[in-house]
């Protein structure tokens, strides 16, 4: 059974910076990684980064490039988002997820498995 358990979240001032944590527990067969999406009030559930277990590869949505980092821990059983520069726009439920592999071969492809998401807030 999988278990995916997010924590970091706040309310900063725009410009500012958070770090989200995201431990999980179990596996799936066939996940490549962990990742990270946003989902905003009224609007889909959108991809931010991910991670690849085995070699590190990381990928990102243009929109944050440049201003968060994802990493994971020498266990590979926790990742982070350092998430700096924080703009108004980035407010959103931040949820952790187990990533498969796409149709292009990288690891950014969420299924069913998800954490329960921690609340970022950025004010101006």
């Amino acid at each position: 059974q999988v278990k995916l358990t997010e924590s970091g979240g706040g309310s900063v001032q725009a410009g500012g910076s958070l770090n989200l944590t995201c431990t999980k527990s179990g596996d799936a067969i066939g996940s490549c990684g962990m990742g990270w999406f946003r989902q905003a009030p009224g609007k889909g559930r959108e991809f931010i980064s991910s991670i690849k277990s085995d070699d590190g590869t990381t990928n990102y949505r243009d929109i944050v490039k440049g201003r968060f980092t994802v990493s994971q821990d020498e266990v590979k059983n926790t990742i982070f988002l350092q998430m700096n520069n924080l703009k108004t726009e980035d407010t959103a439920v931040y949820l952790c997820g187990l990533v498969f592999r796409s149709y292009d071969g990288t690891c950014v492809r969420p299924d069913y498995y998800w954490g329960q998401g921690t609340q970022v807030t950025v004010y101006s």
